[in-house]
C-alpha cells in the first residue's frame, strides 16, 4: 500500500508542466513602446538649475502675458505692474524678470526691469544688465540695448563689481555694440574704476574689433598710466 500511494501522489506541479501552462511573458520590444518626446518648446532655453518659480511669480508672468494681448496693452501692462508686480518680494520679482528673458518675452522683461529699478532695495547690478543685453541681442533688439546702456550711464557708476562689469562688457561686445562699450568705459573712468589686466585685454581687443580704435588707444594709455 505504501508503494502505491507514493505512485498516486507525485510532487505537484511538475517543473515541465508549469512551464507549459504558464509560459513566461515576453519583454516588450522597442516597437511596442510609446514614443515620448521631452524638450523645450518655442526655442526656450532650459530653466537655470536650482531656480524655482513661486506661485506668485508664475501668476504675475501669466497676468503680464494676458495684458500684452489685450486691446489696450500699454494700459493693461501698466496696471499689472502697479497692482500685481508691486506686491512681489525681491526674489519673486527677479525670478519673473529672468523667466521672461528665458522665454524671449523681452519687451515684457523690460517693463518688469523698470519696476525693479523703482524698488527701494535696488542697486546697479551689472550682471543683471548683462543678462538682459544678451537676451535682447538674441532677439535682435539693438535699439533697446542702446537705450538700456543710456539708462545705465544715467544711474552712474557703482563700484566694487569688476566681475559684473566684465560680464556686461563681454555681452556688449558679443552684441556688436562698440559705442555702448565706449560709453561703459567712460562711466568706469568717471567712477575711478580700477581696471585689472583681464578687463584691459577684453576692452582693448573688443573695441578694436568693433572699430572703436580711438577709445582702444585711450584704454591702452590709461592702463599704462595706472598699472
Amino acid at each position: 500500500m505504501a508503494s502505491s500511494s507514493l505512485i498516486l501522489s507525485p510532487p505537484y506541479p511538475p517543473p515541465l508542466l508549469s512551464s507549459l501552462f504558464f509560459p513566461p511573458s515576453k519583454p516588450p520590444t522597442k516597437t511596442n513602446l510609446p514614443f515620448i518626446s521631452c524638450g523645450p518648446r518655442n526655442n526656450r532655453g532650459p530653466l537655470v538649475r536650482g531656480r524655482t518659480l513661486s506661485t506668485e511669480a508664475i501668476l504675475a508672468i501669466q497676468t503680464l502675458k494676458r495684458a500684452s494681448k489685450s486691446p489696450n496693452p500699454s494700459s493693461s501692462i501698466h496696471l499689472t505692474l502697479s497692482k500685481t508686480l508691486s506686491r512681489l518680494i525681491k526674489p519673486d520679482l527677479l525670478a519673473s524678470l529672468r523667466e521672461l528673458l528665458r522665454q524671449n518675452q523681452c519687451h515684457l522683461a523690460l517693463h518688469v526691469f523698470s519696476a525693479v529699478r523703482l524698488e527701494s532695495w535696488y542697486k546697479t547690478d551689472y550682471s543683471l544688465y548683462a543678462e538682459i543685453i544678451s537676451a535682447l541681442a538674441r532677439n535682435k533688439l539693438m535699439a533697446e540695448i542702446d537705450e538700456l546702456v543710456s539708462d545705465l550711464v544715467e544711474e552712474g557708476f557703482y563700484g566694487g563689481d569688476n566681475y559684473g562689469l566684465g560680464r556686461l562688457i563681454k555681452a556688449l561686445i558679443a552684441a556688436d555694440r562698440g559705442k555702448g562699450v565706449a560709453e561703459i568705459y567712460g562711466l568706469m573712468k568717471r567712477g575711478s574704476c580700477v581696471m585689472d589686466e583681464f578687463m584691459f585685454r577684453v576692452l582693448n581687443r573688443g573695441l578694436r574689433r568693433l572699430g572703436e580704435v580711438d577709445v582702444a588707444d585711450e584704454v591702452e594709455r590709461d592702463f599704462a598710466t595706472f598699472s
